[in-house]
């Protein structure tokens, strides 16, 4: 009741007008239902807010659409987008009643972190998410039974060096890493970006232009805990989207918008702690790993083509992983090597060292993906899995200039959304531990994947036309 004070503190100090509740649905989109605050007192607060579950994919039907919607006094901030003034605070989707629902994702992530407590291997798990996203001046796009088309366009593109004046000064193909200005025209955009993340409670570290030629960015926010970490991604994918809006320009998180060109991906740093002593760490390891750590790079990298499924969970995601563009396609752990799919990164300190697993793109859901991921380690762990003996590393050499080499065999990850979505239908018990995930959860998730599996694979593509029309 405290922390629901608090809100009710905030309002009164703040002359806040507004509560605006946001969630997610199965596949991560963000939702929001905003409450003028005159209708709102600590009952309310505490038992929540009722709404239609039918209208939101994934979720019920509609002879049982009576849902509730249950603030995190914990989560709040005042929200920057929303006039008011108004406060922002992620709320849990529960059944009426105030029951669980099985399929909210935020609740799948609470339930990953009580199942990790309840084994005894630890008390707490640690993520920090690298999100990238492409930032462009002009979107268009369209898909109909006559027309199938998509344009995208960047001033900084090298592209446009020929088509404007004083064009001298883009990036050029692949060169945007870290340029300066005037290259990088983004800076002030991402500063903007900046100021409203941690207006939303985010710590941000550092930002920068990232590869790719047109737009490409990146904005680092501090580490915590796993469900405040989802948390704190969507807030971040919310805060560049009505930032890059307010510029009169488009931000986007596909992991593959343009071709050629590096791609959007979400590593996650993880570790696991006990009584705040950092369990992956071992001074006499390889990489500076504990035992735990490699066990739980062995679950990792022996569940992966199924949590491919729900780390990188559109058919876009697979046209990134590809090989080059420091995209791992290859399943491998190695110190310090950005061509694997698992990086330890080089630590300067007991408490720093982590695993870092670069497949994931910022289309997951994160609650959804990174409670994955951890049920994924903590069975490598229950089970004991080597990963040098299951055939997984280390691998330290660039794999990307190896592959199919005898000195490099590995296994390689999906190549399609529907291959990962086959293996998640088999491969899914892991999941399931400690009531984590439900097979309920699991079946919805690939009822919507495999339907957008077949929207594309129905739909005529214009490469094809190029390839085929007149054969």
């Amino acid at each position: 009741m405290a922390k629901v004070d608090r809100v009710l503190e905030m309002i009164a100090e703040k002359d806040i007008r507004l509560l605006d509740l946001k969630f997610v649905d199965v596949l991560g989109m963000l939702h929001h239902l905003t409450v003028p605050v005159e209708v709102v007192d600590a009952e309310q607060l505490s038992q929540g807010f009722f709404f239609d579950g039918s209208s939101i994919r994934g979720f019920r039907g509609i002879a049982e659409s009576d849902m509730i919607l249950r603030p995190d006094p914990a989560t709040v901030v005042c929200d920057p987008f929303v006039e008011g003034p108004a406060l922002s605070l992620m709320a849990d989707v529960l059944e009426p009643g105030l029951r669980e629902y099985g399929r909210d994702p935020r609740g799948v992530a609470r339930r990953a972190e009580e199942y990790l407590r309840q084994t005894g291997i630890a008390d707490t798990s640690y993520w920090g998410v690298e999100i990238e996203f492409f930032v462009f001046d002009n979107v268009r796009f369209q898909t109909g039974p006559d027309a199938s088309f998509y344009y995208v366009d960047s001033a900084e593109a090298h592209w446009n060096s020929g088509r404007v004046p004083n064009g001298g000064y883009k990036v050029k193909h692949q060169q945007g890493y870290l340029r300066a200005l005037p290259i990088d025209e983004q800076t002030d955009l991402r500063t903007a970006m900046t100021r409203q993340m941690q207006a939303l409670g985010l710590v941000v570290e550092r930002h920068h232009h990232e590869v790719a030629s047109a737009g490409q960015n990146e904005i680092n926010f501090r580490f915590s805990t796993l469900t405040d970490t989802a948390d704190k991604a969507m807030l971040y994918k919310y805060a560049v989207k009505n930032v890059a809006r307010a510029h009169g320009k488009t931000a986007t998180f596909m992991p593959k918008p343009l071709y050629r060109n590096s791609g959007n991906g979400m590593h996650c740093n993880q570790s696991l702690a006990k009584d705040g002593v950092n369990l992956f760490y071992d001074p006499n390891g390889y990489a500076n790993l504990s035992q735990i750590a490699l066990w739980y790079i062995g679950g990792l990298l022996t569940h992966a083509d199924a949590l491919l499924a729900i780390t990188n969970p559109t058919t876009n995601s697979y046209k990134r992983l590809v090989p080059g563009y420091e995209a791992p396609t290859n399943l491998a752990f190695s110190r310090a090597n950005r061509s694997a799919a698992i990086r330890i990164p080089v630590s300067l300190s007991p408490k720093t060292t982590r695993i870092e697993f670069r497949t994931p793109d910022p289309t997951a859901n994160p609650y959804l993906a990174l409670a994955a991921q951890l049920m994924a380690g903590l069975d490598g762990i229950r089970r004991r899995i080597d990963p040098t003996a299951a055939g997984f590393g280390p691998v330290d050499i660039d794999i990307y200039h190896h592959a199919g080499s005898a000195a490099v065999q590995l296994k390689h990850v999906p190549s399609s959304l529907r291959q990962a979505v086959e293996a998640l239908k088999a491969d899914h018990e892991f999941l399931l531990e400690g009531d984590v995930f439900s097979e309920d959860l699991i079946e919805t998730f690939i009822a919507l994947k495999e339907d957008e599996i077949r929207n594309l694979e129905t739909h005529p593509h214009p490469v094809e036309f190029e390839m085929y029309f007149d054969n």
